[in-house]
């Protein structure tokens, strides 16, 4: 599939992009259920993230599960992606990060790195942050959204930078490596709310249902 966009000289250059989409955790601040789970308008957040993800043109695309991996599994099924099972998703996202980056096979330009459970993304808002990517400053390799002053995710950045996290230290993450080489990193200033929005706990669905007039529900298969 492929990202086809237009270069500075007017030439059209494919850029490949990879995904690792995370959705290991135990959802311990909202009664240790797998909020990627949760529905909107029907459909499981994580299966949104992956159309979003799809549509923007990703190439090659890793999903981490861990906990909840016997109910996550059925809602990705269906998707061409590499499921990834990590066997210890108490030691953290950076665990799952790393268990991602590795089992991204084809070769690629760049690397998305996604959450489960932001509602609200879409394929445009995918497709802005590769265009901010392709358009960073000189220099730079890490893109991430920038939400009035706030990080927003997902984050992309080059194919180097996923070599370079591999390669380093076990406890390093997307996160980690950024904060050691800030001179690599642009924010991609944005007024797109929806970078910011994720569910973590009860109160942020209410919050949510509060601000967007829209709610979110459990399936029936995961009890409440």
């Amino acid at each position: 599939m492929g990202c086809i966009m237009k270069g500075g000289r007017g030439l059209y250059s494919r850029v490949t992009v990879a995904a690792v989409l995370l959705a290991a955790g135990a959802g311990e601040r909202i009664g240790r259920r797998p909020k990627c789970l949760l529905e909107l308008g029907g459909v499981p957040l994580i299966r949104r993230m992956l159309i979003a993800l799809s549509g923007a043109g990703v190439d090659e695309l890793a999903v981490v599960l861990g906990h909840h991996a016997e109910q996550i599994g059925p809602a990705v099924e269906t998707f061409p992606v590499t499921v990834v099972h990590n066997p210890r998703p108490d030691e953290g996202q950076v665990s799952s990060q790393r268990l991602g980056l590795a089992a991204l096979t084809g070769r690629c330009d760049a690397v998305v790195v996604a959450l489960a459970d932001q509602p609200l993304i879409n394929a445009q808002d995918i497709s802005a942050l590769i265009g901010a990517w392709k358009k960073r400053p000189p220099g730079t390799d890490v893109v991430y959204p920038q939400v009035q002053g706030e990080r927003g995710n997902p984050v992309m950045f080059s194919a180097d930078v996923r070599e370079r996290i591999l390669a380093g230290e076990a406890n390093v993450g997307c996160r980690q490596w950024q904060a050691r080489h800030p001179e690599m990193v642009a924010p991609f200033a944005t007024d797109n709310r929806r970078y910011r929005v994720d569910i973590d706990t009860l109160e942020d669905l209410e919050r949510f249902e509060r601000e967007t007039g829209h709610a979110l529900r459990w399936p029936r298969a995961v009890a409440v």
